[in-house]
């Protein structure tokens, strides 16, 4: 299979001032990606039914390959299951984005990759345009130490390896020759990969170069940060009363990643805290639309996509950091 390898998604495209902001007077920017390990239509439905009901759109990630049985996270639905799907497409008709979180559980070849891609596209009706790498699979595209461009950030981060699950994983998905590789195809269909999270509501101030190109990692056209918010604790505590103030005060931007199957809907009825922050959330003047739309959109804003070397340097530090305090994993 050969897949020819273009420029940047959009590159040169960027002409209007930041300044600009927001569409539609909106005074802030607020999504979310959600990561589909372990979620069925039992335990997400009723967090999406109410994220509908506000007018909210967000992102929920998919795999479109059954589960492997030796891979993690085995209760997950994939879009081989038909209630999943009907679920799924139902979301895509209201306005919600689907992107992809791998093409499975478990490690794909390019070849798997690429059939993966073309279910998605055959049951969704288009290429996902968003990308998030998951766990320890192989074909995670830089990943690893191959997130880092500094040399300090790097070797902290094989420290942390050594000592927690990804002792001694390889990820390949960016090496060509490696029967994981799929660079070329992930820069010719996704727009958005996701890269570093923050426990910061605003992004615009760890990453105001978001989304941003890294000429260093050709394979991806745009990377994307993101806001903590693992499991529903974590995610109250990014979007509390006193952060979604600020992040309105701020005129700012969040992505908050996150598993809304991780107890947001619990024994049979939503978390009371993560609703209510959310019905006061939604408002307020925020613009929320989908994280393809927000990024589409701060593309247009600036007249530069890649990444500042201090910025990115910055970044990665700031990460290391965390992840350091946070132990391994």
């Amino acid at each position: 299979m050969n897949v020819a390898i273009s420029q940047p998604v959009g590159a040169g495209a960027c002409t209007t001032s930041r300044a600009s902001r927001f569409p539609l007077g909106k005074t802030f920017a607020f999504t979310v990606f959600d990561d589909t390990d372990n979620s069925t239509v039992e335990n997400v439905g009723p967090v999406y039914r109410l994220i509908e009901e506000l007018g909210l759109r967000t992102t929920k990630s998919v795999w479109p390959l059954s589960n492997v049985g030796c891979g993690r996270f085995l209760r997950t639905a994939t879009l081989q299951d038909s209630g999943y799907l009907a679920f799924v497409r139902q979301l895509r008709r209201q306005g919600f984005e689907i992107s992809l979180h791998g093409v499975s559980n478990h490690h794909a070849t390019r070849e798997v990759v690429w059939a993966g891609l073309q279910e998605f596209v055959r049951l969704i009706g288009e290429y996902p345009r968003s990308y998030s790498n998951h766990s320890l699979n192989r074909e995670n595209i830089y990943w690893g130490a191959e997130r880092f461009t500094q040399t300090v950030p790097k070797l902290c981060y094989k420290a942390i390896a050594l000592a927690s699950r990804a002792k001694g994983r390889k990820f390949e998905g960016h090496t060509p020759g490696s029967a994981h590789f799929w660079g070329d195809i992930c820069r010719q269909y996704i727009k958005y990969v996701r890269n570093f999270v923050f426990n910061e509501i605003n992004l615009d101030r760890v990453n105001p170069t978001l989304p941003f190109h890294d000429p260093r990692k050709p394979f991806v056209n745009y990377w994307f940060s993101s806001s903590l918010g693992a499991d529903v604790s974590s995610f109250c505590n990014t979007v509390s009363e006193a952060n979604q103030d600020r992040l309105e005060s701020e005129g700012g931007v969040c992505i908050i990643y996150t598993h809304f199957s991780k107890g947001f809907y619990d024994g049979g009825v939503l978390n009371p805290r993560f609703e209510s922050l959310l019905r006061r959330l939604a408002a307020k003047n925020g613009w929320f639309v989908t994280v393809s739309e927000l990024l589409d959109f701060l593309l247009t804003t600036r007249q530069e996509a890649t990444v500042p070397a201090a910025e990115l340097a910055t970044m990665e530090k700031r990460w290391i950091l965390w992840k350091l305090r946070a132990g391994p994993s």
